[in-house]
């Protein structure tokens, strides 16, 4: 029977190194220790997550509970995954105080370390550095089987627990067992930023060049008449989007999966403001605004699969059951057509072009593999670390934001500069509000923010620099907007931004 602390304990020993192959080792030592019942809430807690998901409370109560610690441990993983289920389930009358009840007597039977260790992991803290790419790996290394099946098994359930469990419990049969099913989401494919339109041309043989749009991700299901929209964070959105569920029932199909975006338009047909798509999203948005889907993808037809197949067959499936609402795009372009394609994406007021390998599978997360992403301008998707307050006439704000990339090894966000142009006085007041919600430390003129929120930035490029941990800066960076539809392990790597560097 595994204890809280050989969790606590594997989870110092991540956060102390940088190897990806040490926290790999380090996580599949603890995988093959567990039993068949502890796999999914340590593989949850593992990864920084809460088994089950979220119990509603504030890092203010947390901030407040200090129960004397265990002398020594005793709590094992068992019991505090049924500590955590029973804090989900509390509701009603009484909720806060029977709640405090119960997170003190959990809090209580734990070691000061545990107690560190489960204050982070309930206030959605935990940033110990096993994030889910090395969690995978290390599933993959404690069951002996292909870190592929485990990768694929994961992108069809979307449940990293699940995943852990069916790999440590029946190996590669148990993987391979995961089926894409219509009416759960997958986790989408996800492109990287390219130098320019002709290095994105030469990387793959035959490519599909398509408008990239300021929109909002959404995958679409339907079996039957039943219908489900999800976000790109696989959030369920069907109640707030009525005119895309009526559009899915109208389809000449039985079941169908389709990946793409959403986009609100305005009455000459141009995109309107990446905010107004957004709100939509909220379940009282308003109904003024209507969504126009395009759809880029089709995983599955009528009873039939079609990830593996090349893109080439998913697009013809596509042209097939949805060709009316097909993202503008262009198969096999020479340079010269691309090149007037991607113009007439910008005249149209969209972002740019994604350049796609026509003869790649479709491979959730593999961001770069064979999708990527030509705009006019360098944009990046970073983590906001930290804010400092302004001065003069931004005085009582939180301006300056110290912006980080994601660590493609699993460790903390890496930080890669600083900017406070291109905020609005409208965000600033928001950003002011919202950062005070998220303060994790308060030094000087800095206030540090748990890493969750994620912001599109503009920049000329990026420069070495020896003054960030990551060896590069950015160079006249200015926010463009904040992303409420990505979180961090959506933002771009620390790899993403060194590819920008002059001569590479």
């Amino acid at each position: 029977m595994a204890l809280l602390d050989d969790v606590v304990t594997a989870s110092a020993e991540i956060a102390a190194t940088r190897s990806r192959k040490a926290k790999t080792t380090i996580l599949a030592g603890l995988l093959r220790k567990l039993g068949e019942d502890e796999v999914r809430p340590a593989a949850a807690m593992l990864a920084g997550e809460l088994p089950g998901g979220r119990v509603g409370i504030g890092w203010a109560t947390l901030a407040k509970l200090q129960p004397a610690p265990a002398p020594e441990p005793r709590l094992t993983v068992r019991e505090v995954d049924t500590a955590i289920g029973a804090l989900r389930r509390i509701s009603g009358p009484g909720s806060v105080q029977r709640r405090t009840t119960e997170l003190v007597e959990l809090l209580g039977n734990a070691t000061e370390a545990e107690q560190e260790f489960l204050t982070r992991l309930l206030g959605g803290e935990l940033r110990q550095g096993a994030l889910e790419g090395v969690v995978l790996e290390a599933i993959a290394a404690a069951a002996g089987v292909p870190a592929e099946s485990v990768r694929r098994a994961f992108m069809l359930s979307g449940q990293l627990p699940d995943t852990a469990a069916a790999a440590i419990g029946g190996g590669e049969p148990a993987l391979a067992a995961f089926r894409l099913e219509p009416g759960r989401p997958v986790r989408p494919m996800l492109a990287a930023p390219a130098e320019d339109l002709d290095s994105a041309l030469t990387e793959f043989g035959e490519s599909s060049v398509e408008y990239k749009l300021d929109g909002a991700r959404i995958q679409l299901h339907r079996v039957g008449d039943d219908v489900r929209v999800y976000t790109r964070a696989l959030r369920d959105i069907t109640p707030s989007v009525p005119e895309l569920v009526d559009l899915a029932r109208k389809l000449d199909c039985t079941s169908v999966v389709l990946d793409g975006e959403a986009l609100a338009l305005d009455d000459s047909g141009r995109p309107r403001p990446f905010q107004e798509t957004m709100g939509r999203f909220g379940s009282r948005s308003p109904r003024d605004v209507l969504l126009r889907p395009y759809f880029f993808d089709c995983l599955h037809l009528d009873g039939t699969d079609l990830l593996d197949l090349p893109l080439r067959q998913r697009c013809a499936a596509l042209d097939e059951v949805a060709g009316e609402w097909r993202i503008p795009s262009v198969q096999a372009p020479s340079a010269e057509q691309a090149a007037d394609f991607f113009d007439r994406a910008l005249d149209a007021g969209h972002e740019g072009v994604l350049v796609k390998d026509l003869d790649s599978a479709y491979a959730a997360g593999r961001r770069g593999s064979a999708w990527r992403k030509v705009k006019p301008e360098h944009t990046l998707d970073l983590v906001v670390l930290a804010a400092e307050w302004g001065h003069g006439r931004r005085s009582g704000y939180l301006s300056n934001l110290h912006l980080g990339t994601r660590d493609p090894d699993g460790g903390p966000p890496i930080m890669v500069g600083k900017t406070f142009k291109g905020l609005t006085d409208e965000l600033l007041a928001w950003q002011t509000e919202e950062f005070q919600r998220r303060r994790t430390r308060e030094d000087g003129w800095t206030v540090h923010l748990r890493p969750e929120l994620v912001v599109e930035v503009e920049l000329d490029g990026v420069q070495v620099s020896p003054r960030y941990p990551g060896g590069v800066a950015l160079r006249f960076a200015r926010v463009l907007r904040y992303r409420p539809d990505k979180t961090p392990a959506m933002a771009d790597t620390i790899d993403a931004v060194r590819d920008l560097l002059p001569g590479r």
